[in-house]
């Protein structure tokens, strides 16, 4: 079943069609790959446009990279316990922000959860085959906890309480797009998709006068999945799912998405969900958010989404087979 989600502001696109080329860019930054297609109205060279969009990347892997050890981020993690750190504005905007989805959605997303993705084998120390020790995680769970970082918004910095490890991986990718997405913009350039690691970011319309139109991830262990697709225009999607990076042991997953709260993977005996997809005007926010989502579980996420005008597609697993559920924000947008 082929189904077309057509966002509510879609009447702003430009009425006059671009004329020009579709150019296409692409690399690779933060562990991933990356690419931008985009008009090229304002006439900028093809490497013009790559110095716009690698200066972005660049910018937030200096500040926010784990795997970086000479990072801004790494070096507060390594920091002295009771100490106040001043740090730069992308910095502290995509903490900040991180914090409030963190109080918003009751520890769901914690951007602390750093030791337990790296005990658990999916971040910078490496992977691992089995699961750690149920003592193990409780002893990392101890040092994590958002409540622990204080910030000081007039002075721009943060407090390292001590052992506390800050980890931007579920919103960093987002707030790079947004970031290359400004960039464009600065540059003049209004019609264009950006894709950092799967996250994604349109606005405008192509030569064809069609808008961006993305596909709806679903997970790859859908027999016949259903094809949704999406206008993006000034809209972002983010993507979680529990079969993106993973390990099996014993009959068991352990997705590499940690629940906060408890120290563990989410595990789909408890909760379901395969994979969340979240439409939001910040692709920050979507990303973070698709993350919080996976651990809140269907009925949670459901209400929040709801509760908050969120735009969020949840596929959950059940006895018969994998089950839809549309936010009301979503189903608003059918066409």
């Amino acid at each position: 079943m082929r189904r077309v989600f057509i966002p509510q502001n879609l009447q702003s696109l430009p009425a006059q069609l671009p004329t020009e080329a579709l150019q296409t860019l692409s690399g690779q930054s933060m562990g991933t790959t990356w690419a931008v297609r985009y008009i090229n109205s304002n006439h900028h060279s093809n490497d013009h446009v790559r110095v716009f969009v690698q200066n972005e990347l660049d910018l937030v892997v200096a500040q926010m990279s784990t795997w970086q050890a000479d990072s801004n981020l790494s070096q507060f993690n390594r920091a002295e316990a009771n100490t106040w750190h001043a740090i730069p504005a992308a910095f502290f905007q995509v903490l900040d922000c991180a914090l409030k989805v963190a109080a918003d959605t009751d520890g769901a997303f914690d951007p602390t959860v750093g030791p337990l993705v790296n005990l658990w084998g999916f971040g910078p120390e490496g992977q691992r085959s089995t699961p750690p020790d149920n003592e193990e995680a409780k002893a990392v769970l101890a040092n994590c906890g958002w409540q622990k970082l204080k910030l000081d918004s007039q002075c721009r910095r943060v407090l390292q309480p001590g052992n506390v490890s800050v980890d931007f991986s579920g919103i960093a990718k987002g707030y790079s797009v947004d970031r290359i997405a400004n960039a464009l913009e600065l540059a003049g350039l209004e019609h264009y998709l950006i894709e950092v690691g799967g996250e994604l970011y349109g606005k405008g319309i192509k030569p064809d006068g069609q808008p961006w139109w993305v596909a709806l991830e679903t997970s790859p262990e859908a027999s016949t999945p259903n094809q949704s697709v999406v206008a993006l225009h000034g809209l972002a999607i983010a993507t979680s799912g529990d079969y993106r990076r993973c390990f099996d042991y014993e009959g068991k997953r352990y997705a590499h998405t940690i629940d906060p709260r408890t120290g563990f993977p989410i595990d789909r005996a408890l909760n379901a969900l395969v994979s969340v997809t979240v439409l939001h005007t910040e692709c920050m926010m979507a990303d973070a958010l698709a993350t919080a989502f996976t651990v809140m579980g269907v009925n949670a996420a459901m209400e929040f989404a709801d509760t908050q005008s969120v735009a969020v597609l949840l596929v959950e697993q059940t006895s018969e087979g994998f089950k839809e559920h549309f936010s009301n924000e979503l189903t608003a947008m059918l066409s």
